[in-house]
């Protein structure tokens, strides 16, 4: 089953704190820890002030988590991340703060992030990104305020709808919150009939006025209003509102039959005061919520005075602003459902319980089980395993920039130990000169290092049988790719990330030489992880073996699917060429059926299907035209190439195409891990195979 719940909308106002509200009290009846997490709340660290909607959640429901770990950042620190673009660490500073709640709890629920309309041509959008990067199904509430013409409301839910489903985000279901009477379901029926399955199952709240009401409370707090009577009766819900300026005889038929009105008058109006007073005692007219007396006129003295003697349960509140300012003020204030609010909330969840049918909705939450993978949430997936066993790599090529820069971000996020290699004082210049901070780094200099001879003698033991003499072994060791290599084959570092300005063939040929491959392995072979917009491909072999034979092919498909569990990608391998089946014919068609052949005997229980195409492979459509009885086509997850002419081409080709995230190459079969950059490498796929290098040295160290 699914872990989370992302709950969200593309309208602020639209009721979705009692969606939050009933689907949490569901969850309760029958998950034993449920947690709650809001991305960006609009509240400022500091200011004495907490997010209601957490607050609400944390009371109600007796939740045991702090309120800082709840919450990621402030509207305003997401906002200055995203102006200044920095919005992948925006998504990884949510993704680290949802990951710490989702390991205490056995399901959490998330609420989307409201901006408050502050920045609608970015909010949905943000609130698409995070909730794919959490790898949450989304529950999506749409605003059902329309009256005859539901166009407005359908258009902008229907443009949601088609964001999410682009991104790769699955809509567990639809909730349409304040649906009027007269008007009953229309969007739902709407969204029902032409979006169908995008939507999910479509359930109808209707318009409830007191759950969308202000309390006293609120108003008070929004016009900054000093309380002259009523103080503790500011619970009392505002239904309607109207501005007394008429003569007293013309304005009572306006509160006669209208529940809960707010009367907002001049502080010198003492005949609409004591006439509101008078309605309050008369059984022939409705309650009042409340007066606000503007201007910052008080009643006179004698009024008062009479007023002091009355035990009055009316709030009358006094403002200092002019009495239209103020009534647009009140027609802005948004009511919430706060924690202390006991009968709104027992308002929500009837509602709730009532029009949502959430067995349904668990039911679905039950049976979802994601694939989904982003590029974000497997770096940072990767990430936490690396820093969960810290090692030690050692990066030969320690005075390149794009080395310095990965190694500071590494360093700093407490990922790994960096060994770099170089004369110490010229690597510290070139850290000073980029304006870096390496806390904690290390320094080897291979042409003057304690350890050279010791490493020359080793060497020597090593290769003597090839030709190498003692001489050639202390030459070979000033070099930084052999001297690194031999920190990893002593124990000295566990494992070594080179290739940014050395080759392919330099940065492997010393782990060739003496760290050699693992027992039972004939060959090095690569992969790449191909980071997709939704899910992780695994492509092999993509760099290291030109033509590899049939039993060379099998290898490299089974250690790729080995690779691939290793990394939590389920394996479904396929054997790929430019036939499905037998529909072709040829040498390399043959190669391909016998290597998949050999890869069945070697691993009967790993699904694998070949000869196969690309597009039967992993498009479920084409699969099943072309291969419809395969348990790999459509699904797979492991990619081996025919050659290496194929696979290098298409890895780039997708990783350009598509703007997939392409981590690797990845080298397999070694005993200890060491790992080749494209000399083309950023920082990032920098840090990234670092990364990955640090969990091989984890699996590769004795249990």
């Amino acid at each position: 089953m699914s872990k989370s719940l992302y709950v969200c909308s593309n309208d602020s106002r639209c009721g979705k704190s009692a969606v939050v509200l009933g689907m949490m009290e569901s969850l309760l009846k029958n998950i034993p820890r449920v947690g709650f997490f809001r991305p960006i709340v609009n509240v400022q660290r500091g200011s004495g002030k907490l997010d209601e909607d957490i607050e609400l959640m944390r009371r109600f429901f007796n939740l045991k988590a702090d309120y800082e770990d709840m919450f990621a950042y402030t509207f305003q620190e997401a906002t200055d991340l995203i102006a200044h673009g920095r919005k992948t660490e925006l998504l990884e500073g949510i993704l680290a703060k949802f990951s710490r709640l989702e390991e205490t709890h056995d399901f959490v629920m998330c609420e989307s992030a409201d901006f408050e309309a502050r920045a609608n041509s970015i909010e949905f959008d943000i609130n698409a990104d995070i909730a794919i990067n959490l790898n949450c199904p989304i529950l999506m509430v749409a605003n059902g305020m329309c009256m005859h013409n539901c166009d407005d409301h359908f258009n902008t839910t229907n443009m949601a709808v088609d964001l999410l489903n682009q991104r790769g985000c699955h809509i567990l279901g639809t909730v349409v919150v304040g649906v009027p009477s007269m008007c009953p379901n229309r969007l739902a029926e709407r969204l029902a009939r032409e979006r169908g399955a995008t939507v999910g199952p479509v359930f109808s709240i209707p318009y409830d006025s007191f759950l969308r009401g202000s309390s006293m409370k609120e108003v008070a707090t929004a016009l900054q209003a000093r309380v002259l009577y009523g103080e503790d009766c500011l619970d009392r819900v505002v239904l309607h509102k109207t501005v007394a300026a008429m003569q007293l005889s013309n304005f009572l038929p306006f509160i006669q039959n209208r529940e809960g009105t707010l009367i907002i008058t001049p502080g010198d109006r003492s005949d609409i005061l004591l006439g509101a007073l008078t309605a309050v005692a008369s059984p022939g007219y409705s309650s009042i919520a409340g007066l606000v007396l503007t201007g910052g006129l008080l009643p006179d003295k004698a009024i008062r005075d009479l007023l002091d003697g009355m035990k009055l349960s009316l709030p009358i509140l006094s403002v200092g602003k002019n009495t239209f300012d103020t009534a647009m003020e009140v027609n802005a204030i948004h009511s919430r459902i706060t924690a202390t609010d006991t009968r709104k909330i027992s308002v929500a969840l009837n509602l709730f319980q009532t029009h949502v049918d959430a067995d349904r909705l668990m039911e679905r939450i039950t049976a979802e089980k994601s694939t989904i993978m982003t590029p974000k949430m497997f770096e940072f997936r990767m990430l936490q395993r690396a820093r969960a066993n810290k090692q030690h790599i050692v990066l030969p090529e320690g005075s390149e920039e794009r080395i310095l820069r990965a190694a500071e971000i590494l360093l700093k996020r407490e990922v790994v130990d960096i060994t770099l290699l170089g004369k110490e004082r010229d690597v510290k210049e070139k850290i000073g000169l980029l304006g870096l901070q390496l806390p904690g780094v290390k320094f080897a200099d291979p042409m003057d290092s304690p350890w050279s001879e010791d490493f020359a003698n080793t060497y020597y033991e090593l290769r003597k049988n090839k030709g190498i003499t003692l001489d050639i072994a202390r030459d070979t060791m000033r070099d930084s790719s052999y001297f690194g290599t031999m920190m990893v084959y002593k124990g000295l570092a566990a494992g070594m990330v080179s290739g940014s300005i050395n080759t392919t063939q330099h940065t492997i040929r010393p782990a060739l030489q003496f760290v050699k491959t693992k027992p039972g392995f004939s060959i090095i072979s690569s992969v790449f992880f191909m980071c997709l917009e939704d899910h992780v491909l695994v492509y092999g072999d993509c760099a290291v073996n030109p033509n590899p034979t049939a039993e060379e092919l099998a290898e490299i498909a089974v250690t790729s699917a080995a690779t691939a569990r290793a990394f939590g990608i389920e394996p479904y391998v396929a054997m790929l060429s430019y036939s499905t089946g037998a529909s072709g014919q040829g040498e390399d068609v043959d190669k391909v059926s016998e290597a998949t052949r050999l890869a069945r005997a070697r691993a009967p229980d790993l699904p694998i299907e070949g000869p196969i195409q690309y597009d039967a492979a992993v498009d479920p459509g084409v699969a099943r035209t072309k291969a419809p009885k395969s348990l790999v086509a459509g699904r797979a997850t492991v990619l081996i190439f025919p050659d290496l002419n194929t696979g290098n081409n298409t890895y780039k080709a997708v990783q350009r195409s598509a703007k997939a995230v392409a981590i690797g190459p990845i080298m397999q079969g070694m005993r200890k891990p060491v790992n080749d950059l494209s000399r083309g490498c950023t920082v990032t796929d920098i840090v990234n195979t670092v990364i990955i290098t640090a969990i091989q040295a984890q699996a590769e160290q004795p249990a």
